[in-house]
């Protein structure tokens, strides 16, 4: 099954700062993801207020938003939590299952989509 990390392009820190998420995805495609995952850039994930955004998705798995992701302390917790999302088989992880450096930063579940409804 492909596995999806989504990061967002746009997200700044502040004005007239460098985009986060370039440089970041190209850490993460030489970072230790789990099998099947792709990394992919995409334009403003809608939250602004809290960059750097990220999602984790898969079909017919439940999609992980998540906020305030630093490249410089987040990422083995963000691989971390992709390798526990990718061995889930609807992935829904538990809160105490999950890294706990980045916890609260997941800021939204949605659902999968169910069978019939594609």
């Amino acid at each position: 099954m492909r596995h999806t990390l989504f990061v967002c392009t746009t997200c700044k820190r502040g004005p007239g700062d460098a985009p986060l998420g370039p440089d970041f995805i190209a850490t993460l495609g030489s970072a230790d993801l789990p099998q099947g995952m792709d990394v992919v850039g995409t334009a403003c994930m809608s939250n602004c207020a809290r960059p750097l955004s990220v999602a984790l998705a898969a079909p017919g798995k439940a999609t992980y938003m998540l906020a305030e992701i630093d490249p410089a302390t987040d990422m083995e917790p963000l691989l971390e939590l992709a390798r526990l999302y990718a061995e889930k088989p609807d992935g829904q992880t538990k809160l105490l299952e999950r890294p706990k450096a980045i916890r609260r930063k997941i800021i939204g579940r949605i659902p999968a989509m169910l069978a019939g409804q594609e």
